[in-house]
């Protein structure tokens, strides 16, 4: 931890660090920022060369993030297909800076009990 924190963080660093992406769903990410419209599932494999099935495991840990949002298409007689879109960047800021704010008052939760319980036995020992 004391090594990550240390080190130059890159914008897709903080992505990973709060919400576990790997590599291959950065680059989904990226794809759907670059676009100029929302995509499919099909369209985002094709740009990261992988299959489908792959990019779509991407896509759900995305969706799960709250870094895309999923609409719906219908087709005029009947029928239905998906298309993705990056989420507004300020609410994905946001986000993040709520789950920094939780992650900050765990930690000074857990370091307030490390005091109580290691104090009482150094106290002791004395």
């Amino acid at each position: 931890m004391a090594d990550y924190l240390q080190s130059d963080m890159e914008c897709e660093g903080l992505l990973e660090c709060l919400h576990g992406l790997k590599n291959l769903d950065r680059q989904c990410f990226q794809i759907l920022v670059d676009a100029d419209e929302p995509l499919t599932v099909d369209s985002i494999a094709d740009a990261v060369e992988r299959e489908r099935s792959t990019a779509y495991r991407s896509i759900q840990r995305l969706l799960q993030s709250g870094l895309i949002q999923k609409e719906q298409v219908n087709y005029e007689h009947g029928g239905y297909y998906h298309v993705y879109r990056p989420t507004d960047p300020n609410q994905v800021a946001d986000d993040m800076q709520r789950m920094l704010n939780d992650w900050y008052a765990k930690m000074g939760t857990l370091i307030h009990e490390f005091r109580d319980k290691y104090d009482e036995k150094v106290i002791a020992v004395e």
